[in-house]
C-alpha cells in the first residue's frame, strides 16, 4: 500500500445518505462543550491529587505541561482519561502523583482560559479510557439547505445510531498522519517523538477499521450480525482493530474483512510488529440522552457518548460541516 493509493479524503460511507444541509461548526469555543463523566467515587485520600479543570481553547497536553511544571513532577506522573478538543470548552479530571510533601497552589494555573474547579485525592492514577462517558453540547450555526428534512434525519439517528467511525482528527489535519505510516510501520524508522509515533500507528489501525465499517455500510450490513460475527456485550456487530493473534471472525465476516484489508498487508504486519494485539470495536454508536433544539438556522444538540468514540461521527450524519476553527 502506497501513500498515493490511500484515500486521504476520508470519504467514508454514510448511514442515511450524505446530509442535505451544511452548517458552521465551532464558530467559537462555546459551540462545542464537553463534560467528562468520571463514573466512580474518589476516596479523598491517596498518593494522587485529582484536579477537576475547565479549559477553553487549550488542549489536554498543554494542561499536563502546566501541572507538571507547577508540581515539579514529570509529565508521565500526570494522568488523564482522554484527550479533549482544543477548540472547545471542556471539563476533565487530571491526577498528579504527589505521595509526599506539600501541594502547590493549584489555582496558580488559573487564567481567563483555565479554571481549577475542585481538588481531592485518590489511590490510583487516572488511565486512558477509565471514565464512564463524555457529555456533549454542540451548536451548529447558519444551517443552509433542505432544513425540512432535518427532523426526519434526527429521528433516524435517534432510533438507529450512527456508524462508529474514528473521527477525522484521528488522522491529523488533512490526514497527514497517514502519509507517514510507511515510515513508521514498514520502513521502521526510529522517531524521537514517541507521542507522534503513537498517533501515526493509531491512525493506521483506525483507517483499517473505518475502511471495513464503510464497506459494511455500503453493503447495508453495519447493523446486522452476519455469519462468523464477533458481537459485543450489547449484541452489536464489531470490526477489527488489527494486531497480533488469531483472527476471531469466521465465515462471511472474515471474507469481508480480508477483502477490504488485502491491500494493507504491510500495514498489518507493522501493527503486529509494534506489539498491538487483536481487538474488536463496535460498528454501531448509540448516543445516549440525545436531544436537540432548533432556533431559526441554529441547531443545539445534546448527547452522551462512551470513551473512545467521536462526536463528529454523530455530526457528519446530520450536516456537512464547515469547521470554523481550522483557520484559527
Amino acid at each position: 500500500m502506497t501513500t498515493e493509493t490511500i484515500d486521504r479524503s476520508l470519504n467514508w460511507a454514510y448511514a442515511y445518505g450524505r446530509p442535505k444541509i451544511s452548517a458552521d461548526f465551532r464558530t467559537e469555543p462555546e459551540d462545542f462543550i464537553v463534560d467528562e463523566i468520571l463514573g466512580f467515587e474518589l476516596s479523598g485520600v491517596g498518593e494522587h491529587v485529582y484536579l477537576h479543570i475547565q479549559k477553553r481553547n487549550n488542549n489536554t497536553a498543554w494542561i499536563v505541561k502546566l501541572l507538571a511544571r507547577l508540581a515539579d513532577v514529570k509529565p508521565m506522573d500526570i494522568g488523564y482519561c482522554g484527550l479533549k478538543d482544543r477548540h472547545a470548552v471542556t471539563t476533565q479530571w487530571f491526577s498528579v502523583y504527589l505521595p509526599k510533601g506539600s501541594e502547590p497552589d493549584w489555582t496558580d494555573i488559573n487564567d481567563e482560559t483555565i479554571s481549577v474547579l475542585a481538588t481531592t485525592r485518590h489511590n490510583k492514577k487516572l488511565r486512558r479510557g477509565s471514565h464512564l462517558a463524555n457529555r456533549f453540547q454542540i451548536r451548529l450555526r447558519n444551517m443552509r439547505g433542505d432544513l425540512d428534512a432535518l427532523p426526519e434525519r434526527l429521528n433516524e439517528l435517534l432510533a438507529s445510531g450512527v456508524p462508529n467511525y474514528f473521527g477525522d482528527q484521528r488522522f491529523g489535519r488533512g490526514a497527514q498522519n497517514l502519509t507517514r505510516v510507511r515510515e513508521v510501520l514498514i520502513d521502521r524508522v526510529k522517531m524521537k517523538n514517541r507521542q507522534l509515533r503513537g498517533l501515526i500507528i493509531s491512525s493506521a489501525r483506525s483507517y483499517l477499521f473505518n475502511s471495513v465499517l464503510s464497506e459494511r455500510l455500503s453493503a447495508g450490513t453495519w447493523q446486522q450480525v452476519l455469519p462468523g460475527e464477533v458481537v459485543s456485550d450489547q449484541g452489536l456487530a464489531t470490526g477489527p482493530l488489527w494486531g497480533r493473534g488469531r483472527v476471531s471472525v469466521t465465515e462471511e465476516v472474515a471474507s469481508i474483512e480480508a477483502s477490504v484489508m488485502a491491500p494493507f498487508a504491510e500495514w498489518r504486519d507493522g501493527l503486529e510488529h509494534v506489539g498491538l494485539d487483536q481487538e474488536r470495536r463496535v460498528l454501531q454508536l448509540l448516543p445516549a440522552a440525545f436531544s436537540y433544539e432548533q432556533i431559526d438556522t441554529d441547531l443545539t444538540l445534546k448527547f452522551t457518548l462512551p470513551p473512545g468514540t467521536y462526536a463528529t461521527a454523530v455530526l457528519r450524519e446530520i450536516s456537512q460541516l464547515n469547521d470554523c476553527s481550522v483557520a484559527t
